[in-house]
């Protein structure tokens, strides 16, 4: 799962969507389908010949003998799988006899029953998937009641569906139908914390692997209740209840987070942990220092978000030595102190496994660059974002000494890049990094022309994601250099953006974007915000991305019009 504080925020006690809503979606959904019919004639019919039910008593004398009982089962599971392909291809997907995949389908409490009667006809299906799909809300019950048609289900997802608490007890009463279930996520659904989930957890299937609960609006309360299931889930090797700020409150000295620390150690298979934007404090850290020491399967650690840790981090890191095969640490935007930073270089040598360390969004981290650079398994490292940690000339230059081995590098947001870009520039290596991040670091126009030669060599061949955006002291000659040199033909993403808060004419250069599109191949997103041009540049650059389906994010009223 990509990083929780990037997803779309969802909460299940919102208001809900007037009737006029649910018919323009349904009228938006539908285009495709304007004259919906029942479905059963409509298939039956219209698609795939089979006939209705009565349709062989219409057969005259000499029509024949009807099909056998045989014939008659191998027609009905035919009937049933060409019900399930036309129901998808109205909806823009394709059939998959082991996964039904209905998620951002704007699916109404109608579809979501149309769909669950449709499951006796899928007995191999293995994974489910109705995320994003807010009107289904208070009607899971719909689904839930037809579970038993697929007990082989091993993953079942329903993000961001508006869930309430009585769809949270029907999914619980419906666990036991499918025993097999290792994979569940409800995220973004505010309204699964609660009693509702305690009645859930009780239910959940042994062979369980992976649980997903962000945003949930989970309480101290349900962090007690989920410490008291993980002692019964042994199998568990991935949690996340990230995005749940009261998980970690203690509220009037009852059970809590220290419940679900404690109950940790006896997930033994557990290997990601992400509890990012908790609200953790240096207690808390304490608990769950406790049972990493019995964790040592643990690849993957995120304690992103929790600014309430800062100055307790060395309460865990001396656990976190146990960790021999943590691969990745994020502890971005934790307000870390200079005490937490040494406490955490301190035991650095000891996690050989490590490929990835997040210390970005934390000022102070800008200080100890040398000092984690030195710690840090090098030739092994991938991952060393440090944007937004107020770099000093002295941090930059120690980080070209990992460069070479990083397939990101993100220094955004750091005012030192600017005129010293050619240092780390230097230190790439041909067909390692795929990720470079630039953004807001006052590059100069010698910066982009040192970025031009970087790509003129091929340091930048593999590079599929470049960001220079917010870099308005750039002038036209530099952003010219940067499209005209070449050597990029991997890059999928490119930022050329400037600040919201200004514009500037691109008429200069735009030639030169013109003329490298058709040596991007891998191009899928291009964007220039805040910057103008003329209405007809504009046409010749949107038809040129058009044919290559190109996303091109310009904001539409800054065009200016031919003189």
């Amino acid at each position: 799962m990509e990083s929780a504080e990037g997803q779309r925020g969802r909460d299940g006690g919102g208001p809900r969507r007037s009737p006029l809503d649910l018919i323009m979606n349904q009228i938006r959904r539908k285009r495709s389908a304007p004259d919906r019919k029942p479905l059963g004639r409509f298939l039956s019919r219209d698609r795939t010949g089979i006939p209705e039910d009565g349709e062989a008593e219409e057969r005259g004398p000499g029509a024949g003998p009807g099909p056998g009982p045989g014939s008659a089962a191998v027609g009905e599971r035919e009937a049933g799988w060409g019900r399930v392909c036309v129901f998808l291809q109205r909806l823009g997907k394709k059939a998959d006899s082991r996964s039904l995949s209905l998620a951002h389908c704007d699916l109404t409490a109608t579809d979501l029953l149309e769909s669950a009667t449709l499951l006796q006809f899928l007995p191999q299906l293995e994974e489910v998937d109705v995320s994003w799909n807010e009107l289904i809300g208070g009607c899971l019950t719909a689904l839930t009641s037809h579970l038993q048609e697929v007990g082989g289900i091993r993953a079942l997802r329903l993000c961001s569906c508006r869930l309430n608490a009585a769809d949270i007890t029907a999914l619980g009463e419906a666990l036991a139908y499918i025993p097999l279930l290792e994979v569940l996520d409800l995220s973004w659904n505010g309204g699964v914390g609660g009693a509702a989930l305690q009645g859930l957890l009780g239910n959940l299937p042994p062979p369980l692997r992976e649980l997903h609960l962000v945003a949930c609006q989970l309480t101290a309360a349900d962090a007690a209740a989920l410490g008291e299931t993980l002692s019964g889930v042994s199998s568990l090797r991935a949690l996340d209840v990230s995005c749940n700020p009261q998980l970690a409150q203690e509220v009037g000295g009852g059970a809590g987070f220290g419940a679900l620390a404690a109950a940790l150690s006896h997930a033994a298979a557990l290997a990601t942990l992400r509890l990012q934007a908790c609200g953790l404090t240096p207690a808390g850290l304490h608990a769950l220092g406790g049972s990493l020491r019995l964790l040592p399967a643990v690849r993957h650690l995120d304690l992103s978000g929790n600014k309430a840790l800062a100055g307790g981090l060395a309460r865990l890191t001396p656990h976190l030595a146990h960790l021999a095969h943590l691969e990745s640490l994020d502890l971005h935007r934790c307000r870390l102190t200079r005490p937490d930073l040494e406490a955490l270089i301190q035991v650095l040598p000891s996690l050989s496994s490590l490929t990835k360390l997040d210390v970005s969004s934390n000022k102070e981290a800008g200080g100890v660059v040398s000092r984690l650079v030195a710690a840090l398994p090098l030739t092994q490292m991938r991952h060393l974002p440090l944007n937004s940690c107020s770099l000093n000339p002295e941090s930059f230059t120690s980080l070209a000494l990992a460069v070479p081995y990083l397939h990101s590098v993100d220094v955004s947001w750091c005012k030192e890049v600017g005129g010293r870009l050619v240092l780390l520039l230097d230190a790439l290596q041909p067909a390692v990094v795929l990720e470079l991040r630039l953004s807001s670091c006052e590059l100069t126009t010698d910066d982009l022309r040192h970025l031009a030669a970087a790509c003129s060599r091929g340091s930048l061949s593999s590079l599929r994601s470049l960001d220079v955006s917010y870099n308005g002291g750039v002038e036209a000659g530099g952003w010219a250099a940067l499209l005209a040199a070449g050597g990029l033909s991997s890059l999928r993403d490119v930022d050329l953006s400037l600040r919201p808060s200004t514009s500037a004419p691109c008429s200069a250069w735009l030639p030169a974007l013109l003329g490298a599109v058709p040596r991007l191949p891998a191009l899928t997103r291009l964007a220039l915000q805040r910057w103008t041009a003329g209405s007809r540049d504009r046409q010749r650059l949107d038809g040129v991305l058009k044919k290559r389906s190109v996303r091109l994010e310009w904001d539409a009223l800054e065009a200016t019009e031919e003189e």
